[in-house]
């Protein structure tokens, strides 16, 4: 029999190879699928809306997925089903690739990979938890960085493999990180997690009327639409400049690289201030990235320098979200504060960053979406200003 921090650093494993597999997949997916559609001959106005399908799902499957996994506490059976359901809608980009059979098959692998990271994020959270509520960030840090990895060599890796022998190999690779996902999730154990799905906590609306909570939500709503312009187009911004296929991947890679020495070393930065300061920063930071972006994407080294400043626009900008949502949305409402963390966050953002992003760079072309990208994180850092002045 294991003891209890035995059993907890088995969860806490079994976690990090979670998020290192779902990130290698859905980093690949991300970064390449824009160029596998553009070499299919799609128009970027269909590319633009193809891409915000996964923002679709994420309106509605997250908190699908988190309602059931708090009513019955069956967190890891849920992750299992849903990693094996992404996998078998995945098989569907074998088929003829029309436009239709794209959108069937991105729609359903995102309606179930819903489940995956926020159900995750909640197992972890439950394991590292403090006494104030919050979670242990420096030990967080360590669990998460494994995404960041997984990730990493994903991207960088397919660069060079397509780079070299075509975007024919796109949908094996993918399906290979889905295989990886399915097995991962399948060594993840049981019990330990679902214990933790019948604490009591506040009603939910009671939560969510807070001011506080409502700004902490516009602010994360605006800081991720600006990075829309990045996961949808910042490859064929990049392809459009003339880059290769290889350079695309380890530009992708430099943030990876600043992002896992951020998680690294986040428990003693985060000390330095608060939790609402951070937020400010993170988006501040993203207004001078994505100007820049738009400013200096021809040249290489300023883009290498911008990319690493994803360490503090997105890593540190999740690592204090994900703390703020297990302050906010205690016991049995874990699951579902991330799932609005997704829905209100990323699905809502996602939504409009693609399809308005597609309309926008088919008219301005792809340099005007990181300037819209700078003035929505601006909005972003209004939003977590006015949070901070409520939550004190």
């Amino acid at each position: 029999m294991l003891d209890d921090a035995a059993r907890r650093r088995r969860v806490l494993a079994a976690s990090g190879a979670l998020s290192a597999a779902y990130f290698a997949a859905i980093g690949l997916f991300s970064t390449y699928a824009p160029l596998w559609y553009k070499s299919l001959g799609i128009p970027l106005i269909e590319i633009g809306w193809l891409l915000s399908l996964s923002s679709w799902t994420r309106l509605f499957a997250p908190f699908v997925w988190g309602s059931l996994a708090d009513a019955s506490g069956r967190r890891v059976q849920l992750i299992r089903f849903s990693s094996l359901a992404t996998l078998l809608a995945g098989l569907l980009f074998l088929l003829q690739p029309s436009v239709w059979v794209l959108a069937s098959a991105t729609f359903l692998m995102f309606t179930f990979n819903a489940a995956i990271t926020p159900l995750n994020e909640t197992v972890v959270a439950a394991q590292l938890m403090t006494a104030d509520g919050g979670v242990d960030a420096r030990r967080y840090g360590r669990v998460r960085l494994w995404g960041s990895v997984g990730y990493m060599a994903s991207v960088v890796g397919a660069g060079w493999a397509l780079e070299h022998l075509g975007l024919g190999y796109f949908v094996p690779g993918v399906l290979v990180g889905l295989t990886l996902v399915l097995a991962a999730a399948l060594w993840m154990p049981l019990q330990r997690v679902a214990a933790h799905g019948h604490e009591k906590g506040p009603p939910l609306a009671e939560v969510m009327r807070r001011p506080a909570v409502r700004w902490f939500f516009a602010g994360v709503f605006m800081t991720v639409l600006a990075h829309t312009a990045l996961y949808s187009f910042f490859s064929l911004y990049l392809d459009e400049l003339g880059y290769a296929k290889s350079v695309v991947g380890l530009l992708w890679g430099a943030s990876i690289v600043a992002e896992v020495c951020w998680f690294g070393l986040q428990g003693r930065l985060l000390e330095r201030s608060t939790l609402h300061r951070w937020l400010l920063a993170c988006a501040v930071v993203a207004v001078v990235r994505f100007a820049l972006t738009a400013a200096f994407g021809a040249t290489l080294w300023v883009l290498v320098a911008l990319q690493t400043l994803h360490a503090i626009t997105f890593a540190a900008q999740h690592t204090v979200c994900i703390a703020l949502i297990t302050r906010y949305f205690p016991g049995r409402l874990r699951g579902r504060g991330q799932a609005l963390y997704s829905v209100l966050g990323y699905g809502f953002s996602g939504v409009v960053g693609a399809i308005g992003g597609g309309w926008l760079v088919t008219h301005l072309g792809l340099g005007s979406i990181f300037w819209a990208a700078s003035l929505a994180a601006l909005a972003g850092a209004a939003c977590a200003w006015r949070c901070a002045q409520l939550d004190h």
